[in-house]
């Protein structure tokens, strides 16, 4: 008879208990129990007979039950939990790069103003005279830095170089 080994990665272990049911198809079963014996002690005419406890007994029997069936080779229960996180789960992303975590905030430095002192008519300006637009002045005005972001992937990991040019 010839023998393989196969990979820890491609066969599942499942402890069947009673059967061919696992461990938690029991607790599922066992739970519809406690369950029933919840409904007879704690609702109105504790731990007597009443007819309305009857469908709710019916109820959570056929619930816990139905959630212990298999279906492809899986509980129900398990695929109940994979839907739900499956729905559950956020469908929006919102990326505001507007947003002010983590960014080094440069402010602009502040220059004091010299006293005035005599007015020279060579520094007066002429009404008609239209500024010049100086592209330096409004990066330091808004704090724009000359810094370059890359990004390296290096043995599985991303690394961000935040390089700052001069």
């Amino acid at each position: 008879m010839r023998t393989t080994v196969i990979p820890a990665q491609i066969t599942t272990v499942e402890d069947k208990i009673a059967g061919n049911l696992n461990l938690t198809q029991l607790m599922l079963m066992v739970a519809s129990l406690f369950i029933g014996v919840m409904i007879y002690a704690l609702l109105p005419k504790q731990a007597a007979f009443s007819l309305y406890k009857i469908p709710l007994f019916v109820i959570e029997f056929i619930v816990c039950f139905g959630l212990a069936l298999r279906i492809k080779g899986k509980i129900v229960l398990h695929w109940l939990i994979i839907l739900m996180s499956f729905y559950l789960r956020p469908s929006y992303y919102v990326a505001n790069k507007n947003d002010i975590y983590l960014r080094d905030i440069v402010l602009a430095p502040v220059i004091k103003k010299k006293a005035r002192k005599a007015v020279s008519l060579r520094k007066v300006k002429k009404e008609n005279q239209v500024p010049i637009f100086n592209p330096v002045n409004v990066e330091r005005i808004l704090g724009i830095s000359r810094a370059k972001l890359s990004f390296k992937f290096e043995k599985g990991a991303l690394n961000a170089i935040w390089q700052v040019k001069k």
